[in-house]
């Protein structure tokens, strides 16, 4: 008789991919959160090989970066999978912010706050990466953003200075940027290994928000033919940008190499930055614009304890529905007002729009819950 070893991975593969019990009536929305793995996959991926041939100084940036392009076998393919991948990475990111907001799924608390916080260390590394290259938008988006921390009473000057590593963005901040953006790929990593644990604690939401564990099913063959289905059109449009429109997203100015003598006309940063960057401009004060800039991003770690609805989806409350879709069209309203020049109307629009961003959350959301509650216990 032959004894079978224990095999720990393959009990945890197999607990995590092929008997993990399902929600039966999850959608294809469901899917952003292993589309996620992927990008961040093909993002560490194509990092490593870019990195054997980046040079981190400011003499040597903006041409190593030239020479992967044009001298490294599949270079360009390399650094246009890694630019476009960013791009793919947050627009499943938001895709997936966007359902859990509209399922209520910020009410498996855990799950939510450990989401919250990947998504703002993917906006940290996105925004140091965008520096590696040293052309002229990341030089200058670069200096503005850190200059950002000067608003800080008493001590912001030190320590815009201890970021730079000197009295400008120089040489010392490109190093540390790039061995930043080296490293916090692999913690991204481990709190997405994090992430699903806390999630196969929990267990997935569904659309009609009511916990139910009697109509589960294995997540495969059901669900994980989907997610290869979805892997499948998120390769098909990244190979789309590569090959056929590698520079719709980027910035024509990044092809200027950075210099300290000549600013930009205008500066903006990454369209996944813009919502938060219009919020910025939107307020007079520096120190009050980065405030509300922060809060624009930490107010989703409130979100599991402003909520006082009853029913956790969206589907079945007709005033939260509204007040959500309004809140969506707001969001893309302010990611356009912060490509705009800093003018009016488009100042005015971006003070009315910040001021509808931050009522969702603080007025919207918890009347409209409330009001909700009372249609559905009365019903």
């Amino acid at each position: 008789m032959r004894i079978r070893k224990y095999n720990p991975l393959a009990t945890i593969i197999n607990d995590i991919l092929v008997d993990l019990p399902s929600p039966s009536n999850i959608s294809y929305l469901w899917n952003f959160g292993s589309l996620l793995g992927l990008c961040l996959a093909i993002q560490i991926i194509t990092g490593i090989f870019l990195s054997m041939h980046y040079c981190s100084d400011t003499t040597l940036a903006f041409n190593s970066v030239a020479h992967i392009m044009r001298d490294v076998n599949y270079g360009f393919v390399l650094k246009y999978i890694h630019a476009n991948g960013a791009s793919l990475f947050f627009l499943c990111v938001y895709i997936h912010i966007a359902r859990g907001l509209y399922y209520g799924s910020y009410m498996k608390r855990d799950l939510w706050l450990s989401g919250v916080t990947i998504y703002i260390i993917m906006m940290a590394t996105a925004f140091i990466g965008y520096v590696l290259p040293w052309g002229q938008m990341s030089f200058w988006g670069a200096t503005v953003i850190t200059n950002l921390v000067s608003a800080v009473p008493y001590i912001g000057n030190d320590i815009v200075q201890w970021l730079w590593g000197g009295f400008s963005v120089s040489n010392a901040t490109l190093n540390r940027f790039f061995s930043l953006h080296y490293l916090l790929p692999f913690l991204l990593a481990g709190l997405g290994a994090a992430h699903v644990i806390l999630l196969h604690a929990a267990g997935s939401s569904n659309p009609v928000g009511v916990k139910s564990d009697v109509d589960k099913i294995p997540f495969h063959s059901y669900f994980s033919f989907k997610d290869v289905y979805g892997m499948l059109l998120l390769a098909i449009l990244l190979t789309i940008l590569v090959f056929f429109a590698p520079n719709i997203l980027g910035d024509t100015e990044n092809y200027i190499q950075a210099n300290p003598l000549v600013t930009p006309v205008h500066i903006q940063p990454e369209w996944y930055f813009l919502f938060a960057y219009a919020i910025l401009r939107s307020i007079p004060d520096k120190l009050g614009g980065v405030i509300a800039m922060a809060a624009s991003l930490l107010i989703l770690y409130a979100l599991p304890f402003i909520s006082l609805g009853m029913q956790r989806s969206n589907s079945f409350k007709p005033l939260a529905k509204i007040s959500y879709w309004l809140f969506m069209g707001n969001f893309l309203l302010l990611t356009w007002i912060g490509s705009q020049p800093v003018e009016d109307p488009y100042v005015l629009v971006g003070q009315v729009s910040t001021v509808i961003y931050f009522s969702y959350f603080f007025l919207l959301l918890p009347i409209s819950s409330i009001i909700d509650n009372k249609t559905l216990f009365q019903s």
